[in-house]
């Protein structure tokens, strides 16, 4: 071979490994999208020092952006008239010369039209690293920080990953949820393994200590032809302290307070006091959360592209069926207005949830769509986060209830303050989460407050959320630890002694506890009423609550005995819900009652009663 063609080869071949060294988000995109502006961010050595143009006829560079890093540069494309197709970036610099391949490809019409989660479904929240390991081989592979696998360790890594709840996703039919709603599963690439996933690294990653994209992308696929939803839980407040933003940071304006630490005051309410002061309301919206959180600056235009883009990436790339937002008044307020009428734009009716952790039901409703309280602007959020009510259910079902206080006089009195939302049906109603105290502190000695719980979680109006492990009677308080509330179920590492997620491996007493939730959740399924139905309730009476839900002549009538006393209820207070009915069938006993003038209840007593 000639002296020039070797030089040539050499220098072709480094071409392509500085291409190949080139950190390209998002590495392709689709055409036919609504918004016609696609953004790509480039991060490689000095890369801000060359020059782009492209190979296509169709595509369009409308800016591109030299940040003050000479190792990013941001390009701004126009695709509105670009077809699939795959087309090179060509990056000059003098004699210098990188060339990107990049694909635009052809969008799958099934994401169109995604069937998002509503009313109608239970969701059931998975904590990826505490549920099952089906690949032990990813537990202890090589990432940039030190981090180890060890389950006697709360805080540590546990091995569970998406195979493991692949593997698992028959036993969640089965169990009657409709829904999966995961914590965070993106790339934490942080010392220790930030197992918990609230603290990225990688925005188009997925970690692979729980898999692959490709792997995530099929258990999505294969969750929904079993008829199970899946949401996916995102972070725009904040990234890993070990993104590579942190740590080669792009622009000085990229984060909030980078010069001298700034910890979030957690006040949300600063956005609707009217005498808050602007020192207030930037220490909750630019502090940070924790020191290993640097706290994003979404007022910067292209951090706010990257985010509203990358939540479409993953929508389009995997067909996720809705998505949880994460502290979501931290973040800046116009942005995340911005951001849900994109993805509107992209999937009409696409149903977004944000944690907003208040615990006044006022503050909770200023944060939904079209608001009555909203002193600021229309959020665009559809779905908002009954905190409020979680809190209470952690009391008021083992509360001795009274003449006209304590126990369910609270459920009652909160429920009275419904009317604030403007669309109940889109409220995230809970009994515990991942950073709550479960709801049962303890493992109980019978179910009769578990049941009640249950009951009432499944037939009000809104969206149910459930915490794994409920169904096995997980219990746990976080003021111990953390980890107490986030415990691995038995049976999904194949060393365990147990396995709860077989009917042979859990008590009696976990098995009644599965029933009873199992029951319930079928009965739901597809249950109209429940799911879109109005609600009629009354005021607490001797110690016992009733309320019915109703829609098109048919009603379902909800009765909770909240004393540890026999109760004979006088039936002539309800006759407007009972009407000329003589009974009908109880779900939770699986008998015919006959109503006359009274109802008796034993202790803690809950009825389903479909009206005949």
């Amino acid at each position: 071979m000639k002296k020039s063609a070797v030089t040539l080869l050499l220098l072709f071949s480094i071409l392509m490994l500085r291409a190949q060294q080139l950190k390209v988000d998002p590495a392709f995109w689709w055409s036919g999208m609504q918004e016609p502006e696609l953004q790509i961010m480039l991060y490689g050595e000095n890369i801000g020092n060359y020059t782009p143009t492209i190979s296509s006829n169709d595509v369009v560079i409308k800016e591109s952006v030299r940040l003050s890093n000479a190792n990013y540069q941001i390009i701004y494309l126009d695709i509105s008239q670009s077809k699939p197709q795959q087309f090179d970036i060509l990056f000059t610099n003098g004699d210098n010369q990188i060339t990107y391949q990049y694909e635009l490809r052809e969008r799958d019409d099934k994401r169109k039209n995604i069937d998002t989660f509503n009313s109608s479904d239970v969701l059931y929240l998975i904590m990826p690293d505490r549920f099952a390991n089906g690949n032990p081989a990813n537990d202890n592979i090589k990432m940039n920080m030190p981090y180890k696998v060890d389950r006697s360790e709360p805080n540590e890594r546990h091995g569970g990953d998406l195979e493991g709840i692949s593997n698992n996703l028959d036993y969640l039919t089965d169990l009657g949820v409709t829904s999966i709603w995961l914590n965070p599963v993106l790339e934490n690439d942080m010392e220790g393994g930030s197992y918990h996933g609230y603290a990225t690294t990688d925005y188009y990653k997925v970690d692979p200590r729980f898999g692959t994209n490709e792997e995530y992308a099929q258990l999505v696929e294969d969750a929904n032809e079993k008829g199970l939803k899946v949401v996916m839980d995102i972070i725009f407040n904040h990234c890993g302290s070990d993104h590579h933003w942190m740590t080669d940071m792009p622009s000085s304006d990229w984060f909030n307070n980078i010069d001298e630490y700034v910890e979030t005051s957690h006040i949300k309410e600063v956005y609707f006091d009217n005498y808050a002061s602007e020192y207030d309301t930037k220490k909750l919206t630019d502090g940070w959360f924790v020191p290993t959180m640097p706290d994003l600056n979404q007022r910067n235009r292209h951090v706010a592209k990257y985010l509203i883009q990358n939540s479409i990436w993953w929508i389009e790339y995997t067909g996720i069926n809705g998505i949880r937002q994460d502290t979501y008044p931290y973040a800046d307020y116009d942005m995340m207005v911005d951001w849900c009428e994109a993805v509107d734009r992209e999937y009409p009716g696409y149903n977004i949830v944000g944690e907003a952790w208040l615990n006044n039901i006022i503050g909770t409703a200023f944060w939904q769509q079209d608001s009555k309280v909203n002193n600021v602007g229309n959020t665009k959020l559809k779905t908002v986060m009954d905190f409020k009510l979680m809190g209470l259910s952690h009391s008021a079902f083992s509360e001795e209830t009274g003449s006209w206080n304590g126990g369910l006089h609270s459920i009652y009195e909160s429920l009275s303050y419904d009317y604030i939302y403007p669309d109940i049906y889109h409220v995230l109603r809970f009994l515990d989460n991942h950073d709550t105290d479960r709801f049962l502190k303890e493992m109980p000695t019978d179910l009769l407050t578990y049941k009640q719980a249950i009951s009432f979680l499944l037939t009000i109006p809104g969206i149910p959320q459930l915490y794994y492990g409920t169904e096995l009677l997980m219990h746990g308080n976080k003021s111990k630890y953390d980890g107490d509330i986030r415990l691995d179920v038995p049976g999904g590492w194949a060393e365990d002694k147990e396995n709860h997620f077989t009917r042979e491996g859990r008590s009696d007493l976990q098995n009644e506890a599965f029933d009873f939730l199992q029951k319930l959740l079928k009965w739901r399924k597809g249950n109209d009423i429940i799911a879109n139905g109005k609600m009629k309730h009354y005021v607490v009476n001797n110690g016992v609550y009733l309320y019915e839900r109703y829609l098109n002549n048919k009603k379902v009538v909800v009765v909770m005995n909240g004393t540890t006393s026999d109760v004979e209820l006088k039936l002539d207070r309800y006759a407007e819900t009972l009407g000329n009915s003589k009974g009908g069938f109880d779900i939770v006993s699986n008998k015919n009652i006959e109503l006359s003038n009274t109802l008796k209840l034993t202790p803690r007593q809950t009825i389903i009663l479909e009206l005949n």
